[in-house]
């Protein structure tokens, strides 16, 4: 983690806890000459549009306060959408049930993409119900070797 998105994690916590919201991830990005502070946020009922600018104008007053960051940019505060990333333990388990894409880092049978529902994950290995040529097949995935993963939308 870089130290921009360190300090803005440590000045978020206290806001998102003291709202019942959850940090999901943050993003600091330059795109052509702009610079975007993306702040990701949820709750279990989900989160609208006055979670975000609650969180974006507190977050905003203690960004001034702090300024850990020397050049101007834009700070977004959003949900994490239905595609939501899973990046800690605690988003694996709560994802059990539904429909995952994974990425590892290397191949496993022969593919890095996997994309089904995710069955069991016990902290360091993940099971993973995919179709292969119209039958499911179960795969275990390590932990360790993901190298991105999110909820993926299925249309029936």
């Amino acid at each position: 983690m870089s130290k921009v998105t360190e300090v803005v994690s440590e000045l978020a916590g206290p806001i998102l806890q003291e709202l019942g919201l959850e940090l999901v991830d943050i993003e600091y990005v330059k795109e052509g000459k702009s610079w975007f502070l993306r702040v990701y946020i949820d709750k279990e009922s989900g989160v609208d549009i006055e979670d975000c600018g609650l969180v974006s104008e507190r977050l905003s007053e203690k960004l001034d306060e702090v300024d850990p960051i020397p050049h101007s940019y834009f700070l977004e505060v959003s949900s994490p959408g239905a595609e939501r990333p899973l990046k800690k333990a605690k988003d694996f388990e709560m994802a059990i049930g539904k429909n995952v894409l994974l990425k590892t880092y290397e191949p496993i049978d022969g593919e890095k993409i996997f994309e089904g529902v995710l069955s069991a994950f016990d902290g360091q290995t993940i099971g993973l119900d995919v179709k292969v040529k119209g039958r499911k097949k179960n795969i275990e995935i390590p932990y360790e070797k993901v190298a991105n993963a999110r909820l993926a939308v299925t249309f029936s």
